[in-house]
């Protein structure tokens, strides 16, 4: 679930499992547990509540991606996952080293894992503790909402591009609640995204443009996703008129 993603930084959107506990001011107008919570009933969101994992057909689907991708010799991007949080403290251990062993099983995908739990990735990646490595053709994000929470994390997220051999580390400053001043440390992709839907917060159009500014000073990979709020429901996917999305550059050859 779901082949082709609307979003637009990513080919695939593949959720090994359903369900989350809100840990981030971003957290607060989630469209993960509007939609499988309180719309569909699908599971119980928050902490001792249990993780749904997804059908055996659905975990199918990234092998058919990857065959498909052997064929044409693309590298798609797989978002993992829009439903959940891959380090979330409550998942089953079992699940995800499922999941790891999926990813290494398709190397011709490049998977993006991003969290909210980025000080997780180390030690449940960590073979010292029986967890597996982080598979090569990996990319780490973790979501970063303001300034406390890039300050916070940022250093985190560099040490696993150090520990781990990822392809590259992103930041989804989505939604952008605040100011944002980046150092030498930023991740590689910087995408900015104000929130979208009925309760949304606004987004200060002069603070993604210091990011892109910084973006560029700091020879960073931009993405600019969305204007937030109503605009972005109805397609404000401009900044200044101007779109901003590219890729950032990937290694060559990744093992499986």
């Amino acid at each position: 679930m779901a082949e082709n993603s609307k979003i637009e930084w990513t080919d695939h959107t593949f959720n090994p499992w359903i369900g989350c506990t809100p840990v981030s001011t971003a957290c607060d107008n989630c469209y993960a547990e509007v939609l499988m919570d309180h719309r569909y009933g699908r599971v119980s969101w928050g902490a001792g509540e249990d993780r749904s994992r997804t059908a055996a057909s659905t975990w199918r689907n990234p092998r058919k991606w990857n065959k498909h991708a052997a064929n044409t010799g693309d590298r798609p991007f797989v978002f993992c996952a829009s439903l959940a949080d891959v380090f979330d403290n409550e998942v089953d251990e079992l699940w995800r080293r499922d999941l790891f062993a999926l990813i290494e099983a398709t190397p011709n995908l490049v998977w993006l894992l991003l969290t909210k739990r980025i000080g997780n990735v180390r030690k449940m990646t960590d073979p010292a503790r029986g967890n597996r490595l982080l598979p090569r053709n990996v990319a780490i994000g973790a979501t970063m909402a303001n300034q406390a929470e890039y300050d916070r994390d940022r250093m985190k997220l560099a040490e696993v591009k150090t520990f781990a051999d990822v392809l590259f580390t992103f930041g989804s400053f989505e939604p952008l609640l605040g100011p944002i001043i980046l150092d030498k440390n930023a991740p590689d992709w910087i995408i900015v995204g104000g929130e979208s839907g009925a309760n949304a917060r606004p987004m200060n159009l002069d603070w993604a443009r210091k990011l892109r500014e910084q973006a560029f000073d700091l020879q960073r990979t931009f993405n600019f996703k969305q204007v937030g709020g109503r605009a972005a429901d109805k397609g404000g996917h401009t900044l200044d008129g101007i779109v901003y999305f590219d890729r950032p550059q990937i290694a060559a050859q990744v093992s499986a």
